[in-house]
């Protein structure tokens, strides 16, 4: 062995030795020039608090904390965890196994000094929370389509597994809008008409109302042609309007049974208040949960690597197949941050003239988005126009095609629309150079606006159908009685052709258009033509902004047809395996990765505005165009809601009196002036809080800094001590 590599293990040996602990750094302060305190207003911290200290002496105390040792932090800690053992559980302080048990024997030692009361509260209270643990645990493996979504999450990344959640929620939404309707207005008519219960219908009685108003021919008997019946289960019209799927089939006043009548009227319209408020509540509470996970993860992109490289994998994976499935999760999560990090890389390195030169682009595109929406809007309202005039012909008058072509041209046009301007808008947005997340949520803007202002468009053209006419019927009646006798009937009948064209596209699409391209792209691949045109992508906004429209249609058609919801739910489960096979068999992941990790909270959102949308036009039909005359439960009303002050003109008089002040302006203004205050104050909560956040993430900061200038203090006393 040579001379240096002897003296090279000499040297070495000092290392061998076990670590210096914070108590022994006393024995190397003779290596320092300065004295203690000097050396601790040399740390990086002390520094930076210096140049930002100002006459407020709580600055210097906040200084100071930053100075203490470790152990007495850690004392601090084990007396405040002592303190709160009895209400929070170790599982939620991040401490190491040895730790925890030391904890919990303190705990159990606590537990000897408790009375007989406090002991029984601690054990039910440990014994009730190991219940609603399991109880998570048996739901999660009940979870609807739980490990078809997570087997798309391993091979195409979260933000196509969103998409198939988002389906899963909205499925459940609309079998509890059905539930909420069966119970309150089906089961009770169900019940009377088969003999299930002692009860009889409480017919409406007629009012002074002229016989022309009451009139409502429906479908004419005698000989029907075979395709009749098709276009009846196409349309809703014939019979199908005399069933239970359309409001016109419920012109009943009530349910008499044995011991009450039951006031199908005023149930019609709490179910449609109840679904609506149901599903506001529901999709804010969704959204709250999401927006709290997309603020975490969009305040510090540095954060969302280290969750997901150091904090990202699930230890409790034993399949082998499972862990292909996360691996391949986190590593699609990666590409998307990585790609994000470039986007915001290039817009930081442009120049002036290139910034400009993108505005104006943008400009001059989104004026073309403008003209398309433009034109949309306008041959939605010639096609519904030209419908309402042409589709009172008879069925004998015309042949098959054309009568259904009459029947179907405002949903042709409106899916011609939806279809076509998503592929046009992903075009354009290729030329406006955002990044692939924000790509995203402005095709769905535009979208979402196109979509559901096209039902807007349709909905709003009826209603100035039904509520303008040229002879006297509107003075007489308040509507067009003569084309819609049951105007509540035939918007129901709207809504569920726009509902199954709809659902008939989506199929269509998959079956004649995407699997043929699968195919040719497979087997005809030599082709240049095939070649250009390539394999379809699983576009997430187009999709998106599908179920979206549908389920705006089932809000709106929802009070029109209390059987839709019904509709829709299976709707929706056919397209999640329809969609799931055109995923797994004919769509290739996007080439352009996108994080998807908010992805949820931005889809609730659009649908809280699909929500909005509805509620706009179902609230006018409601309070404004009056009730038909010839059909349905308000007959008798001029309104619907008129139904809502007869009922609480029957409550006693307090009652009514405190409900009265309740809705008047004197209770409104205060309550909303409260309302804003509380709002204000927590606005300046959450302010206060971040600010405090800021402030622990730079004393974090500030931390690691110290750590590093001590060790480089400590590895120079060493050096000092050796030599």
């Amino acid at each position: 062995m040579s001379e240096s590599s002897a003296s090279a293990l000499q040297l070495g040996r000092p290392s061998r030795q076990p670590a210096v602990h914070p108590e022994n750094l006393s024995l190397d302060a003779s290596c320092f020039s300065s004295p203690p305190v000097n050396f601790l207003q040399e740390l990086p911290s002390y520094r930076s608090i210096a140049r930002r200290r100002t006459t407020v002496h709580s600055r210097d105390k906040q200084s100071g904390t930053l100075l203490k040792s470790t152990d007495s932090y850690s004392s601090q800690l084990e007396d405040r965890i002592a303190e709160n053992l009895s209400s929070q559980s170790l599982r939620n302080y991040a401490l190491n196994i040895s730790e925890k048990r030391r904890l919990r024997d303190i705990q159990e030692t606590q537990m000897k000094y408790l009375s007989e009361w406090d002991q029984w509260k601690r054990y039910s209270s440990k014994s009730w929370k190991r219940f609603l643990e399991k109880a998570r645990e048996m739901t999660t493996h009940l979870e609807l389509w739980r490990e078809d979504i997570r087997s798309i999450e391993g091979k195409f990344g979260t933000g196509i597994q969103s998409y198939f959640s988002f389906l899963r929620f909205l499925v459940l939404l609309n079998l509890v809008i059905f539930l909420i309707i069966f119970m309150l207005v089906l089961l009770p008519i169900l019940l009377t008409k088969y003999k299930i219960t002692n009860s009889s219908f409480v017919l409406i009685p007629f009012k002074d109302t002229d016989i022309q108003c009451t009139v409502y021919p429906v479908s004419s008997s005698g000989l029907i042609y075979f395709y009749s019946y098709i276009i009846d289960l196409l349309s809703g019209t014939g019979f199908l309007e005399e069933t239970s799927l359309f409001y016109g089939h419920y012109t009943v006043d009530g349910v008499k049974f044995q011991n009450f009548t039951y006031d199908l009227p005023l149930a019609y319209l709490i179910s449609t208040i109840a679904y609506l408020a149901l599903s506001l509540l529901w999709i804010v509470k969704r959204s709250v949960e999401g927006f709290k996970i997309n603020l975490i993860r969009s305040e510090e992109h540095f954060q969302s690597y280290c969750n997901k490289i150091f904090a990202g994998w699930d230890f409790c994976i034993t399949n082998r197949s499972m862990a292909d499935l996360k691996h391949s999760s986190l590593r699609y999560e990666l590409r998307a941050d990585l790609e994000e990090e470039r986007i915001r890389q290039k817009i930081a390195e442009r120049t002036s003239e290139e910034t400009i030169r993108i505005y104006s682009l943008r400009l001059f595109l989104n004026c073309i988005v403008l003209a398309v929406l433009g034109a949309c809007f306008y041959a939605i309202y010639v096609a519904t126009v030209f419908s309402q005039e042409h589709m009172k012909k008879e069925i004998d008058k015309m042949v098959f095609g054309e009568n259904l072509l009459i029947l179907y041209l405002p949903s042709i046009v409106i899916t011609l629309a939806n279809f076509i301007t998503p592929m046009i808008f992903a075009k354009i947005i290729r030329y406006e150079d955002y990044s692939p997340g924000f790509e995203i949520r402005l095709t769905i803007l535009r979208c979402v606006f196109m979509r559901l202002a096209t039902i807007c468009v349709l909905v709003f053209t009826l209603g100035s159908k039904i509520t303008s006419c040229d002879d006297d019927t509107c003075d007489l009646c308040g509507y067009n009685q003569k084309l819609y006798p049951c105007w509540e009937t035939q918007v129901g009948q709207e809504m569920y052709k726009l509902m199954i064209f709809d659902f008939i596209i989506i199929l269509a699409v998959t079956l004649f258009v995407d699997f043929p391209r699968k195919l040719l792209v497979t087997y005809c691949s030599s082709w240049k033509l095939i070649q250009c045109w390539g394999q379809q992508e699983f576009a997430i906004p187009d999709n998106v902004l599908g179920i979206v429209y549908g389920q705006t249609i089932c809000w709106i058609g929802a009070f029109f047809s209390p059987l839709l919801p019904a509709i829709a739910t299976l709707k929706f489960i056919i397209i999640f395996y329809v969609k799931e096979w055109s995923l797994l068999y004919t769509c290739r992941p996007s080439p352009r990765p996108f994080r998807a990790s908010n992805s949820n909270f931005f889809f609730l959102l659009v649908l809280l505005i699909g929500l909005c949308l509805a509620i706009i036009p179902l609230t006018i039909s409601i309070s404004r165009i009056p009730s038909s005359k010839a059909c349905g439960p308000f007959t008798n009303f001029n309104t619907t809601w008129e139904v809502i002050p007869k009922t609480v003109s029957t409550f006693p008089s307090s009652l009514q009196s405190f409900i009265h002040g309740v809705t008047s302006e004197a209770f409104a203004v205060p309550f909303f002036m409260i309302i804003c205050l509380i709002m204000f104050y927590f606005i300046a909560l959450a302010g206060a809080h971040k600010r405090v956040v800021i402030q622990l993430r730079e004393q974090l900061s500030l931390e690691s800094r110290d750590k590093r200038y001590l060790i480089q203090k400590l590895t120079e006393a060493q050096r000092d001590t050796r030599n």
